[in-house]
């Protein structure tokens, strides 16, 4: 299976990019956010692509795809958003219109009317991925404009992976730190890096003014 793709920019469409990997072209299905992201690219230009394979089968063929995204954090929110019913990866891909932390904070928040603007996305299915999803997402909710850094090796203690985590997602060090803290201080018995997150999401929504404070000096790599 095909977890992650380095190659050269040949071609790019409106839905899709193909990258040359060792003068094998492959078509590659991207978000219109990271599409966005990839006009300033040039014909021949470096592009790496943390990759969702599957195949798509009908009764005559079975068809690989490959869908694209900036890095793994991009990737598991895809991975959860497809868990909801009636939701498949095109379909999914097609929703994923607008940044992933907005998507994530509307379902968070329960918020229908936005999750409808989505394409592909009425009221039932709206309420569908808010029962699935709401409570479950708030890590994403924190991803921060210019993607995630380099891929660092998750530790075993539950904080320094929730740590790890938040450094992918453009905080810095100590800001994750005190993010951390006061989770962990305002609720107790957590037992998982998701829950963990989800707290740091939730400190983070009810404390906006010190969260912008800390914000301010961040610097993005």
């Amino acid at each position: 299976m095909i977890v992650r793709m380095d190659g050269h920019l040949a071609e790019r469409s409106d839905h899709s990019v193909t990258l040359n990997v060792g003068g094998i072209h492959h078509e590659v299905f991207v978000a219109a956010g990271v599409l966005r992201d990839m006009e300033a690219l040039q014909e021949g230009e470096a592009v790496s692509l943390v990759i969702y394979h599957y195949v798509q089968s009908d009764p005559s063929r079975s068809i690989p795809v490959l869908i694209g995204f900036k890095n793994k954090i991009e990737r598991e929110f895809f991975e959860k958003f497809i868990t909801v019913s009636g939701i498949g990866p095109r379909a999914a891909l097609k929703a994923l219109s607008v940044a992933i932390p907005q998507i994530a904070t509307a379902i968070d928040q329960g918020d229908r009317a936005f999750l409808k603007t989505l394409p592909g996305v009425g009221d039932q299915r709206a309420r569908e991925i808010i029962a699935k999803l709401e409570g479950k997402v708030g890590k994403f909710a924190l991803i921060r404009d210019g993607g995630a850094r380099g891929e660092t090796p998750p530790k075993t203690d539950l904080e320094e992976e929730a740590m790890q985590v938040l450094l992918q997602l453009q905080y810095r060090k100590d800001e994750a730190q005190k993010m951390l803290e006061r989770a962990l201080g305002s609720k107790s018995g957590i037992q998982s890096v998701e829950e963990l997150l989800n707290e740091v999401y939730r400190q983070k929504m009810v404390s906006p003014a010190r969260e912008g404070d800390s914000a301010s000096g961040a610097s993005v790599s």
